[in-house]
């Protein structure tokens, strides 16, 4: 894009305001961005919920357990001039107009952020059947309370992270949970087996069936059938088996998609349409750093994008965009344990243990050509915090005092 292209779409996004589709973590967080860092054109966050902005990690905690009633973002919208339009469901893009179809009529656009995050995965079959949850809104949350607080026998289908942190919380409420995975062990698309091979043991250990190489059948009111034979008694059921970009409402759009679902986005996060940007679990992006397309559905991913965003929004030429080409970084609470992981273990050559994996804490670290790229912790977040830095920095490390657990992350890095 020339300088005086970027010129005129910078004019033409003031004249017309930004507008931010998606009214989770991400779309928050690129409104806000855009205050913090000085745009003083209108911006308008469309989010297709009624509710007040909220955050997600919590309804599979606090909020689940009646702990908190809801997660509401600490956001003054009102004072930092945000217009916020709830409950506006987004149907199309027409790119040449400059604007977004609703079924409250067009918005016009000067620049436009796709922040519209995922859907979960449904269960084929098991739609409209009583009892059948997801977990994925404040909504979902609230129905599956007084499940909770009555102690049902709950079962859970699917064995990755979201499943096995409902199951955590169901058998603090009480209640009798059997987890469902079609995969031979849990973690199947997330993790190499020799290292979820001892977090699967920690369903038991938390009185949690697990059952794995186990296909679905059928569900219906008040119980699950598997391909097997076995029945199970289940009061609900939560369907936890992954989630794809919520992106459909773009066909035709000439937004480009990749054959996850997710909008391809460039470095810079910018889509292949001019002056339309995507940020969060809806966007691939390149990395630099690991040589890779990445599609990241982490809450720090739709943290840290926005700020990018924001700033390339403003940037009065191509010279001042930013790039964006970060360390991912998640948290799981499950099963009393806190799971910590940064990086991108794909094209890793080295894996190391750091302490017993049988032990309440341990870590695993992977290495690409002497250099960490990847840490996982299970209750050593000091670990997780050094391990990060040293991704980021790319420095040669030491293997040996990496894998040993007495010896800080920070003290395996190799003098040049």
């Amino acid at each position: 894009m020339s300088e005086q292209t970027q010129q005129t779409e910078q004019t033409e996004h003031v004249r017309r305001g930004v507008v931010v589709v998606g009214a989770g973590m991400a779309g928050v967080q690129t409104a806000v961005a855009l205050r913090e860092q000085g745009w003083t054109g209108p911006v308008t966050l469309l989010g297709a919920e009624p509710h007040q902005p909220y955050d997600r990690p919590p309804l599979s905690k606090a909020v689940l357990l009646g702990k908190s009633e809801d997660s509401a973002f600490d956001v003054d919208f009102e004072g930092l001039d945000i217009e916020l339009r709830l409950g506006v469901e987004v149907t199309g893009l027409r790119a040449a107009a400059h604007e977004v179809d609703t079924e409250a009529g067009p918005v016009p656009y000067g620049a436009l952020v796709l922040a519209t995050g995922a859907r979960p995965l449904t269960l084929p079959g098991a739609e409209g059947v009583p009892g059948v949850h997801l977990l994925r809104t404040l909504d979902d949350a609230a129905r599956l309370r007084p499940v909770l607080a009555a102690g049902s026998a709950v079962v859970v289908v699917g064995a990755g992270w979201i499943g096995a942190e409902f199951a955590t919380a169901a058998r603090e409420a009480g209640c009798e949970v059997t987890v469902v995975e079609a995969a031979e062990r849990v973690l199947a698309g997330a993790l190499p087996a020799e290292v979820a091979e001892p977090m699967g043991r920690w369903y038991a250990e938390a009185g949690t069936a697990l059952l794995t190489g186990a296909r679905v059948a059928s569900v219906e009111a008040g119980r699950v059938l598997l391909a097997d034979g076995r029945e199970l008694p289940a009061g609900a059921v939560v369907v936890g088996i992954g989630a794809r970009p919520a992106t459909d409402w773009l066909a035709g759009s000439g937004v480009e998609l990749g054959p996850d679902g997710a909008v391809v986005a460039d470095e810079h996060l910018r889509t292949s349409v001019p002056g339309v940007y995507a940020v969060g679990d809806c966007a691939s992006f390149p990395s630099g750093r690991y040589g890779a397309r990445l599609l990241v559905h982490h809450w720090d991913n739709a943290l840290q994008g926005p700020r990018a965003v924001a700033a390339n929004i403003m940037a009065a030429a191509p010279a001042g965009e930013q790039s964006y080409d970060p360390v991912p970084y998640f948290w799981s609470e499950q099963f009393g344990r806190f799971v910590q992981y940064a990086g991108h273990h794909g094209a890793a050559d080295t894996l190391l243990w750091r302490g017993d994996p049988a032990a309440a804490t341990w870590s695993v670290c992977w290495l690409r050509e002497g250099r960490l790229v990847a840490v996982l912790a299970v209750g050593r977040p000091r670990d997780l915090a050094q391990g990060r830095r040293l991704v980021e920095s790319g420095a040669r490390v030491d293997p040996a005092k990496v894998a040993d657990p007495a010896v800080a992350l920070k003290s395996t890095v190799l003098q040049p």
